[in-house]
Order: structure tokens, then C-alpha cells, then sequence
């Protein structure tokens, strides 16, 4: 089935549709990187549509499109983004549409191009937001009272590593550190041998905020630009010696994965959705009354070398109990500032049925419990030489609003000297 919006063939199932227009950085073989949108199987360059005289009708500065990260053109604001993509809506769904006649010109195959990191990170923070995951998780360590008694009454969180974010297809090697060995009283060096994903969202940053000056749940969403998928990679033996009293650091920095299409709140917008009650009430300035989680279908799979892919979790980002507004709110309430480029994460996104834990930590049960792959082996974490590929989309009425993917393959650890 092909879309009819538009005079470009998309197929219904593809996550670029003509309701999505997600941006991203991409270059072509010898070329500099600049901005582009997915359209279907294409990426449609903005940097040559402007120079062809596509988008004189925008008033925002063309030189944006030029750069190798998407921050100056983010920080043009709210109405050039959402005056840009009404125009590429336009473009694409003329049937006498100027882009059509240079289509070979402005239109480069996905398949042909290299995508990079989208935006320059300055500052990530990774929140824990999904009561399932941290319930889940708790239960390993604390079976009769799983939750912290913080947890319910504010979006946890530490400060990651922008550093060490990737975009998908980056591999990522085996990180190694400090582990207690079962019944040990000293730890050991070794690489890790319970290296997991997380299942995530994370939020791009979109407008400064003042130092000094909070920003409220109820603006919050002025602060924000889109929406990339996120795989947080954990070591779950280095996290487990290091994390008291301060929580993660080594087992947590090696490396973050993100999708390379950055999802625009205004495309996500028809997919709104109420989150969870929340009991008790949280704090005056964390309250909120709407529809401010997404309905989002998130997936991951893991595809050992040489053998078939195997889904190992489907769930929803409707399931998170703390939505952006409030992490947002939180994470700025002390007068801490954001940046234009900066990344918040939602934390693994579970959910309340079978099959819908978002790491290998809660689905193997701390790794007890290894997990039946569609080639005959198991797993309960990531081998050398897996893959992990996650996904995520919202359904419309014969259309799709996706993110496309983010994979990672996982390296041997690096020889040391």
C-alpha cells in the first residue's frame, strides 16, 4: 500500500512519511555533512533544495543547513521549524510541485548516504521514569520493598556521558573495570561479562534556559526540539560494585547510542497520550494535567553473528510513569541550565506485560534465567559479535511516525598496552 498524501512513493509501513519529516545530519560519498529530512527511502538534502531556490518562501537563514550538527538551526526556534516543515509538506504532496522537477537533484537514497551524530551534545542526563523497570529491578536486590523511598516522588536521574554518545551503527566495544566476583571480597579487572541494553527515548534540548531561573512543567515543552531513540549500554557486574554510594559511572560511560533522525514534537503531536496515575501526588511543581506521554511502540532485538534476528521486548512509552515535563521541570528546579543540543533520557522503558522489559537485567532475572534466541542459542547478556537493534513508531490512519533504528554491534574489549 503507497501513501496517497504525497506524489513521492512511500510505502505505509516505512516510518518516514510525509506526517513525519524527521530531521538529521547525513553527507554524501565525499561529501561534507548537512542537514536532511527522511522521506520514505530518501533523504531530501536542504542545503541543495535551497540553492535550487525551493525554499525561498522560509525565512530562516539557509547557511543552517550547511553545518555538520543540527544546533543553529534548532536554535532558529519553534516557528522556522514548524514554518519549514509545512513548506516540505507542501512540496512533497503538489502534484506540480517544483521539488518533483529536480527530484534528482535534491533527493539521495538512504541506502547511499553516511548518517552522523545529529546534534553536539553538551550535557546528557538519563532518568529512571518507568515504574516497571525500576519495580522490576528493584525486586532483584529488595523483594519486599522494591522502590527507593524517593522514587515516587521525583524523576531519578544521573548525569551521563556526552562524550561517548554515538549514532547508530557506531560499534561498541566491550568495556572492562572493576568486578567482585560472586563470594569475593576483592574485586577483580576484567572485562564485562554482563554487558546489557537499555531501551530508551531521549529528548533534544531546543532553547537555552537562564541560569538561575527554573523552568516550569507547565513551559517545558517550549524548551524541547524532538525526539531520538536511545540505548543506554550498561555493564551490570562493573555497576553493581561501583554504584554505592553515588550511583553509575564506569558501567554507564563507555557508550550511548542514538537514532540519527531527530523526531519533532509537532510530528508527534497526534500520538499524545495519558500517562500513568500518580499516587501519591507529586510536589506542587511537578504537577500536571493532560497528555503528555507519547503512544510509542518500542521494540529490541538482538542478532547474534550469522544467525537470525530474535525480538526480545515489545512495549509502549505510554507506560512511563514520570513524563518529560516533569523531568525537565525537575532537573532545571535548582536553576541548573540547559543548552540547545542537550539530551535527557527517559531511562529503560518497560512495561506491565510479558515480553516487555526493556534490558536483559529484569528479562533474564539478574541473569538467572537465559533467554531462547531464534537461532537454538541463549543469552542472558550480550556476546561479542551481537547486535542490538531497537525501533520505534507511532500509528497513524495508513501512515507511520518513526524514529527508523538504532544498532550496535558489540567489539571484543580493547587490549590494554
Amino acid at each position: 500500500m503507497i501513501q496517497s498524501a504525497s506524489w513521492l512513493a512511500i510505502p505505509s509501513d516505512s516510518d518516514f512519511s510525509v506526517h513525519n519529516l524527521p530531521y538529521g545530519i547525513f553527507s554524501r560519498e565525499g561529501g561534507a555533512p548537512g542537514v536532511g529530512v527522511a522521506i520514505g527511502e530518501w533523504i531530501i538534502d536542504l542545503t541543495a533544495a535551497a540553492q535550487l531556490g525551493l525554499l525561498t518562501e522560509w525565512e530562516g537563514a539557509v547557511s543552517v543547513f550547511e553545518q555538520s550538527v543540527l544546533n543553529d538551526f534548532i536554535a532558529l526556534g519553534r516557528p522556522a521549524w514548524q514554518r519549514l516543515r509545512a513548506i516540505l509538506q507542501q512540496l512533497l504532496m503538489d502534484e506540480e510541485s517544483p521539488l518533483r522537477a529536480v527530484a534528482d537533484r535534491v533527493l539521495v537514497r538512504q541506502t547511499e548516504a553516511r548518517m552522523h551524530l545529529p546534534v553536539r551534545i553538551g550535557d546528557y542526563t538519563d532518568f529512571y521514569s518507568s515504574l516497571e523497570h525500576a519495580t522490576n529491578v528493584g525486586k532483584l536486590f529488595r523483594s519486599d520493598n522494591p522502590l527507593m523511598p524517593n522514587w515516587k516522588h521525583l524523576p531519578v536521574a544521573y548525569h551521563g556521558r556526552a562524550s561517548s554518545v554515538v549514532v547508530s551503527g557506531t560499534p561498541v566495544h566491550r568495556p572492562q573495570g572493576q568486578i567482585l566476583p560472586a563470594g569475593a571480597e576483592v574485586p577483580v579487572f576484567s572485562p564485562t561479562k554482563a554487558l546489557d541494553y537499555e531501551l530508551e527515548l531521549g529528548f533534544i534540548i531546543g532553547k537555552d534556559s537562564a541560569l538561575g531561573r527554573p523552568v516550569t512543567a507547565a513551559e517545558a515543552e517550549e524548551y524541547l526540539f524532538g525526539c531520538v531513540l536511545v540505548n543506554d549500554w550498561s555493564a551490570r557486574d562493573i555497576q553493581r560494585w561501583e554504584y554505592q554510594p553515588l550511583g553509575p559511572f564506569l558501567s554507564k560511560n563507555f557508550a550511548t547510542s542514538i537514532s540519527p533522525w531527530v523526531v519533532t514534537l509537532d510530528a508527534l503531536a497526534p500520538f499524545r497520550t495519558k500517562g500513568p496515575l500518580q499516587e501519591p501526588a507529586p510536589l506542587p511543581y511537578l504537577q500536571t494535567s493532560g497528555a503528555f506521554n507519547f503512544d510509542l511502540d518500542l521494540q529490541v532485538a538482538i542478532q547474534p553473528a550469522e544467525q537470525p534476528e530474535s525480538t526480545l521486548c515489545r512495549t509502549n512509552a505510554r507506560y512511563l510513569y514520570w513524563n518529560v515535563r516533569q523531568q525537565l521541570a525537575h532537573h532545571t528546579i535548582t536553576g541548573c541550565n540547559m543548552k540547545v543540543g542537550d539530551l535527557i533520557a527517559t531511562g529503560t522503558i518497560s512495561g506491565p506485560d510479558e515480553g516487555s522489559n526493556g534490558c536483559l537485567l529484569e528479562l533474564t532475572q539478574g541473569g538467572t534465567r537465559p533467554v531462547a534466541l531464534e537461532g537454538g542459542e541463549q543469552r542472558t547478556y550480550l556476546l561479542d559479535g551481537d547486535e542490538v537493534v531497537m525501533r520505534g513508531y507511532a500509528s497513524g490512519n495508513g501512515y507511520r511516525i518513526g524514529f527508523g533504528e538504532v544498532r550496535g554491534m558489540i567489539l571484543p574489549a580493547a587490549e590494554l598496552f
